[in-house]
């Protein structure tokens, strides 16, 4: 199952989910769904808008949990 590590990168980057939430401009509840991956899909959009806020590519954005599998 790949998974968004948006939370991760935000720690090591000491920003705050609420500070990335305000940023995308999404409603609470599909931010929420999308950094506690419990979504389905993720828009091209906010995937380049995450990578540019948190100076990173989409291979660290993402990553293979094969437990999940």
């Amino acid at each position: 199952m790949i998974k968004l590590n948006v939370l991760e990168l935000l720690r090591q980057r000491g920003h705050t989910k609420y500070w990335l939430y305000k940023q995308l401009n999404m409603s609470y509840q599909n931010f929420n769904k999308m950094v506690n991956n419990q979504t389905k899909s993720i828009r091209y959009e906010n995937i380049e808008t995450m990578c540019l806020l948190l100076n990173c590519t989409p291979n660290e954005l993402f990553y293979i949990d094969y437990d999940k599998n």
